[in-house]
């Protein structure tokens, strides 16, 4: 069984694929020295009465041709290790860019369980095919091939019997193989449904314990296990199955060669030599092909995670594109959206219409709008993790598509409604906004975030390590550990997904304070819902389906009686 998908990684790595190669045929060659030379002695020793010292000579060449098919063995698993290894490196980094490129937006349909199986479990599961089933479909097609070529030379029925016999094990392994296939893509799917769930209850614990569902999943869990054990038991069956069928043909075909060589023997038609040749070759002649189907889980197991892992690596999403221009000598950020429209794919309906509106130096803009108005995909096209179809965001009077998307992210600074905290230790998660800061100036920001005194009282302080998602701190000091992350930045753009959402007026008085410190001189984009934020924007932008039903500040907006003075009645302050 071999996947052509498979196969050209291998031949990617031209070295370790023509070594193995070699290292086969150089088996199979030592294979046919070694009955030549072992029958040689054999029929002197017994038949023409040579000596030891007759013999010292063939003896020697046994034994280096011996080491030889020991060491050639050897160095054929070593081989097959190292372009597995090679192989996972290189898949491995693939999967992570092509995860990297189709960022939060393409990646959102995909389970980050089954993901983080992929990159793992899966990966690995592709190495008992190259550094065992893929080195033992190379022996297996150059021993036989190599004794075939020898056993031709000096008995030709004995050929004959290998020709006609040989075939029947590859016909049944593709036979058993269908099957094998269906069973082993299952035993996979379940893997993958397995873990993907296991994860999405591990995040949802505390939503699990607060609604009281959290003994059924312990169940649940248990009932997808078990139907994982089913599959992975169903696929060993055939892999038992297949290598019972292999012995059975290998040994009724060495019977039938070794009845027709007495027999021959016995009526004088052969020579005792070349009949001892051919006895000792037969059984090595099936070996491989034996041995083939030992590893024949291992080539299932790899070709099944093979097509989760190519159709990730093949699944159709249009990257933004972006040109290679920097920002150098450039000062401020002025941000221009000019008729920008933008559908997602399989979508009927545009989630963004002809937008306008500029963002300016020192000015606040306030974005709001009903759920799906369109405020999550004009942010993701300002981050650059989309493409606007039409129009275009011009930056300081450039397309924005040509600036590096690598320079223009580190233009922005981003501090979401929820703030993700990576498992490292505070002064870790703070220079996210700059690797390169010294101490010195993570603290600045801390300080200038107001995080600053509730660090320094961790058990810790700057290098206490926070749990995954910045477990043990509070949502205000999460989000200050955000705010610091931007005051480190420093970005001439910042976007605000409502910062203070959420928090006591204490710790939302606190914050506020730090992101007018923030927002000094800089573009600014908020994300608003509430009028307390929108009152003190410089310009108020009004979305609702895809489209800018009006703009202009807050008293402005209020005389019209247009939508804002609409959405401000209909919620009572809070948008």
């Amino acid at each position: 069984m071999i996947d052509k998908r498979l196969l050209r990684e291998a031949q990617q790595h031209t070295r370790w694929f023509l070594l193995i190669i070699l290292l086969g045929l150089a088996a199979g060659v030592c294979a046919v020295l070694q009955a030549d030379y072992l029958s040689r002695i054999i029929s002197g020793v017994f038949l023409e009465g040579l000596r030891l010292q007759d013999v010292r000579d063939w003896l020697s060449i046994l034994l280096v041709i011996a080491g030889g098919r020991v060491l050639s063995g050897w160095f054929l698993e070593l081989a097959g290790h190292q372009l597995a290894f090679e192989i996972k490196r290189d898949l491995r980094q693939r999967l992570l860019d092509k995860i990297l490129r189709m960022g939060p937006v393409a990646g959102a349909s995909e389970q980050t369980g089954e993901l983080t199986n992929l990159l793992l479990e899966g990966i690995e599961n592709i190495e008992p095919y190259f550094a065992r089933y893929l080195p033992q479909v190379c022996v297996t097609a150059l021993i036989p091939l190599t004794i075939l070529g020898s056993v031709f030379l000096r008995d030709k029925i004995t050929m004959v019997i290998l020709l006609i016999t040989a075939p029947l094990i590859p016909v049944f392994m593709i036979l058993i193989g269908k099957l094998a296939e269906k069973k082993s893509k299952q035993q996979w799917e379940y893997l993958s449904r397995v873990s993907g769930h296991f994860f999405d209850v591990l995040e949802g614990l505390t939503t699990l314990k607060l609604f009281g569902r959290s003994r059924e999943q312990i169940k649940v869990i248990a009932a997808m296990s078990q139907g994982f054990s089913a599959a992975t038991l169903s696929v060993l069956k055939i892999a038992f199955l297949s290598a019972l069928v292999l012995e059975l043909v290998a040994t009724i075909s060495t019977a039938l060669v070794a009845v027709g060589i007495g027999l021959r023997l016995l009526y004088s038609q052969i020579y005792f030599k070349e009949a001892l040749f051919v006895l000792l070759l037969t059984p090595d002649f099936f070996l491989p092909l034996r041995q083939l189907g030992s590893q024949f889980h291992a080539g299932l197991s790899g070709v099944s995670t093979a097509e989760r892992i190519y159709g990730l690596l093949n699944r159709d999403f249009t990257p933004a594109k972006f040109g290679d221009r920097t920002f150098a000598g450039e000062t401020g950020c002025t941000v221009a959206v000019e008729a920008v429209s933008f559908c997602y794919p399989g979508r009927d309906k545009a989630a963004l219409k002809q937008v306008f509106f500029n963002l300016k130096p020192g000015e606040r803009t306030a974005l709001i709008g009903p759920s799906g108005a369109g405020k999550s995909t004009l942010v993701n096209l300002l981050l650059g993790f989309l493409t606007p179809q039409e129009g275009e965001i011009r930056v300081n009077g450039v397309t924005l598509q040509d600036f590096s998307l690598l320079e223009w992210q580190k233009q922005i600074a981003l501090v979401p409604q929820t703030p993700h905290l990576f498992c490292c230790s505070v002064v870790d998660n703070i220079r996210m906004g700059d690797e390169t800061a010294p101490l010195a100036a993570v603290i600045a920001a801390a300080q200038a975030a107001g995080a600053h005194e509730f660090i320094q009282a961790l058990p810790a302080g700057y290098d206490t390590v926070l749990g995954d998602g910045g477990q043990a701190l509070s949502g205000g000091e999460a989000k200050r550990i955000a705010l610091a992350r931007a005051f480190l930045k420093n970005a001439p753009l910042l976007i605000l997904d409502e910062a203070t959402t959420g928090l006591d007026p204490y710790n939302e008085k606190l914050l506020d304070e730090s992101v007018d410190r923030l927002m000094q001189d800089k573009a600014v984009l908020i994300i608003a819902h509430r009028l307390s934020t929108v009152r003190s924007a410089d310009q108020i932008v009004v979305l609702a389906d895809g489209q800018v039903q009006e703009s202009g500040t807050h008293h402005e907006l209020i005389e019209q009686k247009g939508a804002y003075y609409t959405m401000l009645n209909g919620f009572q302050g809070s948008l």
